[in-house]
This record gives C-alpha cells, structure tokens and sequence, in this order.
C-alpha cells in the first residue's frame, strides 16, 4: 500500500504564482514557452509578458499611464480551436493576441467567484490579473459574469443544462472581452482562449457566441483492472478539460482489482490503489475544472476482487461450480457487504451542494443471466426470486429488486443522478428498474438485449456508450478493435447508439434532454496490452474527436486532415 499523500489545495486555492503540474507529453496545462515567445513576437514584443511572475496579482490601482495601443500581425480566419466555436462573426480589425504587459482583468474582484477562473488563464498565457476597477487597455482581457446574481453567485455553481455552459468572447480594438451566465461558462472560454493562442497566436476580431449541444460529455476509465497512476489520472482530467469535457467516470472494482483504500473492508484492497487522499485530490482536481466524477461500483457482477475474500456469498451453480465475480444475490449476507462498500465509497466522492451527484450501479453481465436457462442452473436464485415475487418471479426480477436496493443506499447518501449498463434493465410486470435510473448504452450484439430506442420510448434517458465507436479495449479482445478519431469524427453522432445508424425514434427523444450526450471508455481488459503512455496517446485523438460531436450537432467544417492537424497544436 502507497502512503497517502498530504491533500494538495484545488486549483481554485492555489496561489497565482504556482504553476499547473505537469506529467507526460500529452499533458498540456501551460501554454509552451515556444508558443508564448511566438505570439508576443508577432504582437510585436519580445521576452516575457511583464516583469511580474506570471499569473500574479497586481495591485488594485489604475495604471499610471495607458500602454500605446500595440501593433501586431493581425489574426486571421475563424478561432482556432476544438471543439471548434457554434458562431463567429468576424469584424473588421487586427484581432487580439496576449501582448506584453496585458492583463486579465477582473472588475468583480479578487473574491469573485471568477477570480480563479482568471489566474488560471494568467498562468496559462504568461499573463497577470488585476481586480476592481480598471481601465481595460489594449491587448487586456476583462471577465464578467454576466448570469443571475452575477459577481456574488458561488463558486463551481452547479450546470444544469447546455445554457450554463455558453460564454461570449468579443476581440474588439485590440481588447478582449470574456462574458457568461456562470463560472462553467466562463471556464470554458478560456479555454478556447488557451488553444486559439497555441494554435494562431490569438483571436481573430469578431465575436464569438459558443454553447455545447449535449450537457453531458466525458471519459470513463477501468481503473481497476489497470492500475493508472495518480498523475496520469489527473493529466488526463486536464486533457479532457481543455477540450471542454465535463464528466470522468471512475470504474474501481472489477474481478481483477479492488483500486481504492477500504477502511471498511481493507482485506480486499490490492495492492497497487489509490489512497483516500487521492482520491480526493482527484476529485478536488475536477471540480475546479468542472468536470463531475461519476464513480463506478459494479454489482452483481464484476466483483472477483472483493469475493475472492468472501468465497461463501460467491454465486454456484447447480452443479456447485463458483461463478467468478458473481455475489449470490439469493444469499442475505450479500446485500449488507455491497451497501457498507458503496456507503463508504459514496461518502468519498463528495460534490457541490446542488450539484448533480452521480453514481454507476454497474448492473452488467451477470452470469446467472447469460445462462440459456436461469433457472435451472441456479435454483436458489429462482427460488428466492419467486419468494419475493409471487410464483411467476424470474432472476430477472431479482436482479432488478437487487439494483432498486443498492440505488436506494446510495440516493440516501446523497446520490442524485444514477446510473446503470444497458443490460442491467429488464422488463417485467412484477418489478420495474427505478424510473430515474439512466440506461448507459454500450452493447446490443449479445443475445437478448434491447434496442437503445425501446428504453427512449419508455421515457428513460439514454447516455451513448457505444461499443462499435467509443470503447478502447486494451488487447483488442472479442472482436473489439481500437477506435479512431477519424471514425468517430466522420460518421458517429450521439444519436448513432447502437451499431452505425442513428436511433429510429421521433426528434422529441433525440434532444440532449432525452440523450445528454456521450463517453468514451477504457476498458483494460488486457492490462498489459499497452503502457500507461500509449494508452493516453491512443485516446488524444478520439477524445478530440468527441468533444467536437457531442459540442456541435452539425458536419464539422474541417476535413479530417485538418481536424488532425489542429489538434496536434492546440
């Protein structure tokens, strides 16, 4: 067991001058020293943005003098940047780039809940931040909540919907100005400040309206049949951050591993796993970036980690053969070991007040269930089920009972937004999967499964998993190959489910209501398939990929080449 680290301050607490930790070569927190050098070379300057330390606060006093309105190479085209802008319109101008001496200016002041938001930007230009009342210079960006209750809202306020999330940008006259309704908005539109810097040297003059067309869009990560890292972990939350991702599922128990410190049940923690303390730094990370951790206990199945120390609630069959990582949900000691795990685990991954507050049931695979006859090769599930059920009970509706239980131990801590695999749903008059529950669609190739436009016709909310574009299965096992980003950018939409063609249901189930968007999943299947950095140079392009999808409903404008291309300098 590592020893835990002492829990470092969140992005939001950290002082100016500290810069952003770094870790491996697809991990771009800080604008690079070369593109910095660059864009204040055609701005017409030369060396650093001031002689202050980047990113420091400057005193709240105007300037003594105006700085003379700078001359620099003027930006052209549209911004540059991915997910790329939903609406530009171009003005007459130069354009704006971070020129020497500019500022992030802040009128709100230091204690508004953007100021962090400000430094953040500051460090990653080289640039400083001055708070209050400020004459706005040439070459200077102001940020200005522009929502209800504006200035005084809290920090991190919770996004319910794509209309949190836009922001405006207006270069105009050499200044530029950053505007949204909340602090996720105005997140977001540094970083497109970020990347249009890194891959045009600034912004073209205009106006730029942006919003994402689907709420939710992230990454899942199987961290529990491949351990990954703490930093590697954190770099990927930064990657996906700047692309405009907002979710990072955490799936941390599985048949092969147990990755987070148990203080409830420590015999079955592996070896190699995450620290409670790092869990939180983790989850700390995200939140200031914005981005919601979804954690991931699967049950019934999936558990070989934890019954390998509790081998009499391990599912048998008639034949008494143990099922691996099947718990015997017939058994009633099973129950109250999975809901201690998921009460100690819940009260870990902690999150705003008001905020959405996830959980993923896992509810897959259950092997009782991928049986041709159930009920013959297990009987003591069939027996209890009709117990529970009257005589026409099925396993099926046991299994169902079974996820209804461990929903309601978690909603009782505080869980809010739940989650499930598609085949973790059945059908049944006697007992129905607790309406709220979302259905996280992934696979409709094994026998019995349900179309992705059944559960929309029912009313449920579908989020896209889809195993023919957005699973990467290290080891390419089953038939599964390593998606691409040209794939995934040419042909997938969130409305493409199951298989390769949209959803077949009316428009009023395809809104991002009905299907909030989508995640891409590393799943590690085969762990030693490839290390942790070809992992994470395997998913820079998907990832990309899926962030213009699920920002933009329409045809991106690029060609594939040049999607490519920007990518490799944003």
């Amino acid at each position: 067991m590592r020893p835990p680290r002492a829990p470092r301050p969140s992005a939001s607490l950290r002082p100016a001058t500290t810069p952003t930790r770094r870790t491996g070569p697809a991990a771009r927190s800080a604008l690079p020293a070369a593109a910095l050098a660059a864009a204040l070379l055609l701005a017409g300057c030369s060396g650093t943005a001031d002689t202050e330390t980047p990113g420091s606060t400057s005193a709240k006093v105007n300037p003594t003098s105006a700085r003379a309105t700078p001359t620099w190479a003027p930006v052209t085209g549209t911004p540059q940047v991915i997910p790329a802008v939903r609406d530009f319109r171009r003005a007459d101008g130069r354009g704006w780039r971070p020129s020497k001496g500019a500022r992030v200016v802040v009128p709100a002041g230091e204690k508004s809940n953007v100021a962090d938001e400000a430094q953040r930007m500051a460090r990653d230009l080289g640039l400083t931040v001055v708070y209050g009342d400020q004459t706005v210079q040439p070459g200077d960006i102001e940020v200005k909540i522009t929502g209800k209750g504006g200035a005084q809202q809290a920090n991190n306020v919770p996004v319910q919907g794509a209309a949190d999330e836009a922001y405006t940008l207006t270069a105009d006259g050499t200044r530029l100005t950053l505007t949204a309704p909340t602090d996720a908005g105005i997140f977001y539109g540094t970083r497109t400040v970020k990347q249009a810097v890194r891959a045009a040297g600034g912004l073209p003059e205009g106006t730029i309206q942006d919003r994402p067309g689907r709420p939710q869009r992230g990454m899942s990560l199987d961290n529990a049949r491949k351990p990954y890292t703490q930093d590697w972990i954190e770099a990927r939350i930064r990657e996906i951050a700047d692309l405009k991702l907002n979710q990072f599922q955490l799936h941390f128990s599985d048949d092969q591993g147990f990755r987070i410190q148990s203080d409830t049940h420590p015999e079955i923690v592996s070896a190699d796993h995450l620290t409670k303390a790092q869990i939180r730094q983790i989850v700390a990370l995200a939140g200031s970036l914005h981005i919601s951790v979804v954690p991931e206990l699967d049950s019934p199945g999936h558990l070989g980690a934890v019954l390998a120390h509790y081998p009499n609630l391990q599912l048998r069959n008639a034949q008494g053969r143990v099922i691996t990582g099947a718990i015997d949900i017939s058994n009633p000691k099973s129950a109250p070991l999975i809901d201690s795990l998921l009460k100690e685990m819940s009260e870990l991954f902690t999150n705003p007040k008001g905020a959405p507050a996830y959980w993923h049931l896992g509810g897959d695979e259950y092997q009782a269930l991928m049986s041709s006859s159930p009920a013959t090769k297990y009987p003591q599930l069939a027996q209890a089920a009709r117990q529970k059920y009257g005589p026409n009970g099925t396993i099926e509706d046991l299994t169902t009972g079974w996820l209804n239980d461990r929903q309601k131990t978690v909603e009782a801590k505080g869980k809010n937004r739940i989650e499930a695999w598609n085949d973790g749903f059945f059908s049944s008059p006697r007992v129905s999967p607790d309406k709220n529950r979302m259905v996280d669609y992934w696979t409709g190739k094994e026998g019995g499964h349900r179309d992705p436009s059944s559960f929309l016709r029912e009313g449920r909310n579908v989020m896209n998993f889809n195993d023919e574009y957005l699973y990467y299965v290290l080891g390419e096992p089953n038939q599964f190959v390593y998606p691409t980003g040209q794939r995934i950018y040419e042909t997938w939409t969130p409305l493409v489910i199951r298989g390769t063609q949209p959803v077949s249901v009316p428009a009023s189930m395809t809104g991002p209501d009905r299907i909030p968007g989508a995640r891409f999943a590393i799943w590690s299947d085969r762990a030693q398939a490839q290390t942790q950095a070809q992992v994470a140079a395997g998913i820079r392009l998907p990832l990309a990929a899926l962030a213009q999808k699920t920002w933009d409903p329409r045809t991106p404008a690029l060609s594939w080449t040049g999607f490519k291309a920007l990518a490799d300098r944003v």
